[in-house]
């Protein structure tokens, strides 16, 4: 065996191995009819598994891609559900896999908690992102995204152009083989108006990054204490605590305050 070929076989059993499915029938129903996918819909999977959740998106969109890299699971599921005529089953990674160019989709799936990060950033940084997106995560990861208990860097560039909420809250026990950390059903629906541009996202990462480097308030801070406090006030938002937690909604207020300082 080719060296190549014995990383990219070892990737693939990191990943299989870090993968927990859902086989019940009632919970992936009760999952799938949480999100807004309709006949209407072209889904992405990632991950097909076993196909059972896969089976139930079919049941409830329009046409389905489901991309598996595991291709002894994905040789089995091709073959259990090749009667399903909305469904193309794509054997590959979906890290290297060509989101769509253009058109609506969304995505739904279970996917391996080792690669979320990876996951989450093909998909929101692309450059025709999914309108949603349902993803079966780790509980603390999720929190992290949606900047809970403070915001991140992560959470704040997240949030510029994503709405995030925790619909479902799963047992342990609901998956095989049985998950070490809790997990969740994360939503992140697209904005339909972004709350920065293009310009202003470049400008704000910068601001957010010096920002949480050297601290609001220290002497390489962007803003003086008095611009902070006058920019709060003026936008009628609560002054900053000494905790250090610092609200999406006050980011916003305050990067837009040195854009306007900046520009003098």
């Amino acid at each position: 065996m080719s060296k190549t070929k014995k990383v990219n076989l070892n990737y693939t059993r990191k990943l299989t191995i870090s993968q927990n499915f859902i086989t019940s029938s009632k919970l992936l129903h009760r999952i799938v009819n949480l999100s807004t996918i309709s006949k209407k819909d072209t889904v992405l999977e990632i991950g097909s598994g076993k196909g059972h959740l896969t089976n139930v998106l079919c049941e409830k969109c329009g046409y389905l891609y489901s991309i598996e890299i595991d291709k002894q699971l994905f040789d089995k599921t091709k073959e259990k559900l090749s009667a399903i005529k909305n469904l193309q089953l794509i054997y590959g990674d979906f890290l290297k896999y060509r989101l769509p160019f253009e058109g609506k989709y969304k995505v739904f799936a279970n996917i391996p908690y080792s690669i979320t990060t990876q996951i989450a950033e093909k998909l929101t940084e692309a450059e025709n992102p999914p309108n949603d997106i349902w993803l079966v995560v780790e509980k603390g990861v999720a929190k992290r995204f949606m900047g809970i208990p403070a915001e991140t860097k992560k959470s704040l560039f997240l949030k510029i152009n994503w709405n995030m909420k925790i619909v479902y809250y799963f047992k342990r026990g609901d998956f095989h083989p049985e998950p070490s950390v809790d997990s969740v059903l994360l939503h992140l629906s697209r904005k339909e108006c972004s709350d920065l541009d293009r310009t202003d996202f470049i400008s704000f990462k910068k601001f957010v990054e010096h920002s949480l480097k050297f601290g609001l308030f220290s002497n390489k801070s962007l803003l003086t204490k008095k611009q902070v406090s006058t920019a709060l006030k003026q936008a009628d938002l609560p002054q900053l605590k000494n905790d250090g937690v610092t609200l999406y909604i006050q980011w916003l207020c305050l990067f837009r305050c040195y854009k306007r300082f900046n520009r003098r």
